[in-house]
């Protein structure tokens, strides 16, 4: 393995969503562990900032924030920029002119939704393709398209985009076959950066546990009655991370994404409709279920499908009694091998990819 190599990685890192900062910052720093001259390549674009500062004020649009959260949304996000400062960071760039980020021995796009034609802000920008970048090979680490279905296909004008690709490697089923089918070649499929590189995001120690995570937002209905019922039959306290549930017991909206670290490795449970929300529950084996959002409900179940975690996803016809008991099981041991052994593929990966 040729060391160190000077690696950008490309990817989400500036977004204001607490998966975003930590795969990014799991990755990047992953790759200097591994004795790599690793840097997040910082691009910036206006648009995308103001994008991200509305979504991050307003995350259930069209359902307006209440002005009293307003304040409380806007510390988190400024508690987001003060983390990024601490990564490393390339000069920055304009993301219009991708070949002033400067050359590298490679560049590392993903993980994130880096492909997802249907991101609202981010989706077709030919530098998650590669275009413009100078480095002497391209790879993908946990790519994924996101909410772009397979059966929706790549252009091909898009899919040559990705012939410039060294090596390919996706996060999930649907990733693959959208890779499969556009290119001919056939993907690894990889752990996501926290669970593959999980020093950083589990390094907080634990607290008492007497409290659910609640992350994620526009729960349905039928599933805050429940999980509500629920918390109460057992006493512990619903606590909601990054975003306002009102049926929570409290809010910590506020928190930064080391403190979101801390609290969900502290929880007893999580219940989340996040994919990151999936992803810590794993990292620190904590009881959880998902009830996948819209926009979500191709990765997080692909997630739970990989891993053997299919048990952990509910919708409406599950049973109170298999809601509680799975709330109350930790991750089970063959899902933690299936971490182990995934993790030592996705090692394989980057010593091939890096070589």
């Amino acid at each position: 393995m040729r060391s160190p190599c000077k690696i950008g990685v490309l990817t989400f890192h500036r977004s204001i969503n607490y998966g975003s900062f930590w795969q990014a910052s799991s990755l990047v720093e992953g790759l200097r562990a591994r004795g790599h001259d690793a840097e997040l390549l910082d691009y910036d674009c206006s648009c995308v900032r103001r994008a991200e500062i509305e979504c991050a004020l307003q995350p259930e649009l069209p359902i307006r924030t209440r002005r009293g959260h307003l304040k409380d949304y806007a510390t988190k996000a400024r508690k987001f920029t003060e983390a990024v400062t601490s990564l490393p960071l390339s000069r920055r760039f304009s993301m219009h002119h991708p070949s002033r980020a400067g050359e590298y021995d490679a560049v590392v796009v993903g993980s994130d939704e880096v492909w997802n034609f249907r991101h609202p802000w981010f989706g077709s920008k030919p530098i998650f393709f590669g275009e413009g970048l100078r480095a002497d090979r391209l790879v993908s680490y946990a790519a994924s398209f996101g909410n772009h279905s397979a059966w929706n296909g790549i252009d091909p004008s898009w899919a040559r985009k990705l012939d410039r690709f060294s090596m390919i490697s996706v996060r999930d089923e649907n990733s693959w076959h959208l890779v499969r089918g556009g290119t001919g070649r056939e993907a690894a499929v990889v752990l996501d950066p926290c669970l593959q590189f999980p020093q950083s995001a589990a390094s907080n120690p634990p607290t008492d546990g007497r409290y659910a995570a609640i992350y994620g937002h526009s729960f349905p209905a039928w599933l805050e009655k429940r999980i509500r019922r629920w918390a109460d039959g057992t006493g512990l306290r619903l606590v909601s991370i990054g975003y306002v549930n009102e049926w929570a017991d409290e809010q910590r909206v506020t928190v930064g994404p080391l403190e979101f670290a801390k609290v969900m490795a502290g929880a007893g449970a999580v219940i989340t409709n996040f994919f990151h929300g999936c992803v810590f529950a794993l990292l620190n084996r904590k009881p959880w279920v998902s009830a996948p959002s819209a926009y979500r409900s191709i990765k997080i179940p692909d997630l739970a499908a990989l891993l053997g975690s299919e048990d952990r996803l509910i919708d409406e016809d599950t049973p109170d009694s298999a809601m509680a008991e799975i709330l109350e099981t930790p991750v089970a041991p063959q899902v933690m091998s299936r971490i182990a052994e995934l993790r030592a593929q996705s090692n394989a990966y980057l010593d091939a990819a890096l070589s």
